[in-house]
């Protein structure tokens, strides 16, 4: 985090922790964000919001994705802070509010190019005036979001940023406290974008929002994240032997096989299936066979008398002089770091270690 403030110098930093805190346990993750002083998190859902707050975290939490009107009661409740984008919605805000005798501040979404949800840039003064109309209902921030601000070619980011320029001299009347657009991506490689918050998500667990980065400080970002699990089964097989579902790999000589107990439903994609390696005693090992759902098989024949059940086996992270990353699989796969990490199932423990 120290890296990201630095680079988005004095700006509020709101870190994204939706999706369980991509993959790294969002109470974990949320927890320790506050004790280093962050007091706003993003989510993408409600519900993502209320387990934290059920969890003991004290944040002001921002819901980024719509909304149905039925949510409105618990956003209000809870004290949540909404993106909105409807008229539905917050005139479902204002009733709620109403109700609870409340005020409920919500972040006006903008579609400046990403193409997703948001309202049109020349509809914000309209809906802004709708909003004011409306009691219990406070717009205190407006807000957008990159499509393609990780991609070496800035210029359609660029036409977003002025875009959104437009849109806060067009809306300064209206109260606005907080023009927020800059996402991990922005934060590096795109300063024009800085406005009064940013929400950084991929960096804040250390890994690039992509490999077309062109701010040097991204090779700082160091992963926060290791997978490991342990051998729980060995066996030797003769030479020819098929190994798990549909034999589609057979022993080419007489081997040690291990096997671990993660799969497809821990978040090990079944498409890695005879792609990856694991790292046991900083050798790289291959998987082979098909990826079950709980659990892998490990060619450990180049470790023949050094391996043993119970020894650590890392899927990410770095094990004596080797390394494997998020990236790596990512590349393996055809998909990014963003996919692999959020892929790892709630049934893996989290366990945070302090490091000096």
């Amino acid at each position: 985090m120290k890296l990201l403030q630095e680079s988005a110098g004095d700006r509020p930093l709101w870190p994204a922790v939706k999706a369980n805190a991509y993959g790294h346990g969002a109470d974990i993750i949320g927890s320790h964000l506050i004790r280093l002083g962050y007091k706003t998190l993003c989510v993408a859902h409600g519900f993502e919001a209320v387990e934290l707050s059920e969890a003991g975290l004290k944040a002001t939490f921002i819901v980024l994705s719509a909304m149905l009107p039925e949510h409105s009661e618990s956003i209000v409740e809870y004290g949540f802070e909404p993106a909105v984008c409807t008229v539905e919605m917050i005139e479902s805000l204002s009733l709620a509010a109403s109700k609870f005798r409340k005020q409920i501040a919500v972040h006006l979404k903008v579609d400046t190019g990403m193409g997703r949800v948001g309202i049109q840039p020349h509809e914000v003064t309209d809906f802004l005036r709708r909003c004011r109309d409306l009691p219990g209902i406070f717009v205190k921030g407006i807000m957008s979001h990159f499509p393609r601000a990780d991609e070496a070619d800035k210029s359609f980011s660029l036409r977003q940023i002025e875009i959104f320029r437009q849109i806060k001299k067009a809306s300064q009347k209206y109260g606005i406290q907080t023009y927020h657009l800059a996402n991990s991506a922005a934060i590096f490689d795109l300063p024009e974008a800085g406005f009064d918050a940013a929400r950084p998500g991929i960096s804040v667990f250390g890994l690039k929002p992509s490999l077309s980065m062109q701010n040097p400080l991204v090779n700082e970002l160091k992963p926060v994240l290791t997978w490991k699990s342990r051998i729980t089964f060995l066996k030797e097989v003769p030479a020819g032997t098929g190994l798990s579902y549909g034999h589609t790999f057979h022993t080419d000589k007489d081997s040690l096989i291990a096997t671990i107990p993660l799969g497809y439903g821990d978040g090990i994609s079944r498409l890695l299936s005879g792609k990856m390696e694991v790292l046991i005693h900083g050798l790289r090992c291959p998987q082979v066979g098909r990826i079950c759902m709980d659990q892998s098989l490990i060619d450990v024949t180049a470790l023949r008398g050094r391996v043993g059940l119970g020894d650590e086996v890392v899927i990410i992270g770095a094990q004596g002089n080797e390394e494997i990353t998020a990236d790596e699989l990512a590349e393996k796969l055809g998909t990014i770091n963003y996919e692999i990490v959020t892929g790892i199932s709630k049934r893996i423990p989290r366990i945070a270690v302090e490091f000096p």
